[in-house]
């Protein structure tokens, strides 16, 4: 449904894609990971258009981004990172607003509102204005927008930078059942749990090129073992767990002294993590936590990159559309 080859992208001297391929399985959602300025967001632009490619082939459901730009847009839907509602507007007049940009007659724009925002969970509030919404419900509204036209391919840039917990985890069901009804996604994120969660396939991509794909279990294997995560009592304990660690690891130990946390790669898996509880308490390190646990996105992520999702994802700007991705909304729907 998606098929991008040899894809580059440049700013000035600067090669923000670099060439990058993607494959996407109707019906599937590929979560798209990769640090700030890896190239996730250009990637989304030139999918839905708003970039042309400097060198490459990209494809949209069976269309050019380059020689039917057209076609592409009538079949995507795009969410980008900051729910672009218009505020002075009710939650339904929203989407109607939306079916007649995408050429629907006034009765069938306003009978798929209704119907969205029953499954939305918005019909209660469908009379309000959209600024009164809360953070979760505008990104509801948000994703309602985009598939107003019943787009075979939905593009979500990072849908759930800064929502609370439960904006997410609503967020994540609207998801499901977006592909649960055959719609294909593509899904950019930092939160390597929302990949995990949604994602039939991952490719996490760095300088503009894709540097490791699979399944999220599949990524996970080349982490290798088990590890061990240990967290001292008192801040000067961590050294003393971490040289301990060591001894008996095959890798060096990470450490975030914050947390007061070591974690360690662990070949042996519990045998090493009763070694190491021994070693600890036979030091006199005191811990109050120690786990033994399969690896994550985030060791993945460690690995492929040399850094944490975390160290790298920065805070929602206070003003969205400075960025730009909510205008692009706008003008993708125009």
């Amino acid at each position: 449904m998606i098929r991008v080859r040899g894809l580059c992208k440049n700013f000035g001297g600067f090669r923000a894609l670099d060439d990058l391929n993607l494959d996407v399985e109707p019906g599937q959602v590929l979560g798209l990971l990769g640090p700030n300025g890896a190239g996730k967001t250009t990637t989304v632009r030139v999918l839905t258009t708003l970039l042309a490619p400097d060198a490459g082939e990209v494809t949209v459901a069976g269309h050019s981004v380059r020689t039917d730009p057209e076609s592409v847009r009538l079949s995507i839907g795009l969410s980008g990172q900051y729910a672009a509602v218009d505020e002075k507007l009710t939650g339904y007049e929203n989407l109607v607003m939306v079916g007649r940009l995408y050429g629907m007659n006034r009765k069938s724009s306003a009978a798929r509102a209704v119907e969205l925002l029953d499954e939305f969970r918005l019909s209660d509030v469908a009379g309000k204005r959209a600024g009164a919404y809360s953070g979760g419900m505008r990104r509801r509204l948000d994703l309602a927008g985009a598939i107003v036209a019943r787009p075979e391919v939905v593009v979500l840039d990072e849908p759930t930078t800064g929502l609370d917990p439960r904006g997410r985890l609503d967020t994540w069901a609207v998801i499901s059942s977006l592909v649960g009804a055959g719609t294909t996604v593509l899904l950019t994120t930092q939160y390597l749990e929302e990949a995990d969660q949604l994602a039939d396939n991952i490719a996490v991509i760095d300088s503009g090129r894709v540097i490791a794909e699979g399944t999220a279990d599949e990524l996970k294997s080349r982490v290798g073992s088990e590890r061990i995560d240990v967290v001292a009592a008192q801040s000067e304990g961590v050294d003393r767990a971490a040289a301990i660690l060591a001894r008996i690891a095959s890798g060096a130990p990470e450490i975030d002294r914050s947390a007061r946390k070591v974690s360690v790669a662990a070949p042996d898996g519990h045998h090493m993590l009763v070694r190491a509880l021994g070693e600890l308490e036979h030091e006199g390190v005191q811990v109050v936590e120690a786990t033994l646990r399969r690896p994550t996105l985030d060791d993945v992520f460690l690995q492929l990159t040399g850094q944490r999702a975390q160290e790298q994802a920065a805070p929602a700007p206070s003003n969205a559309t400075a960025t730009g991705t909510s205008q692009d909304h706008e003008v993708l729907k125009a």
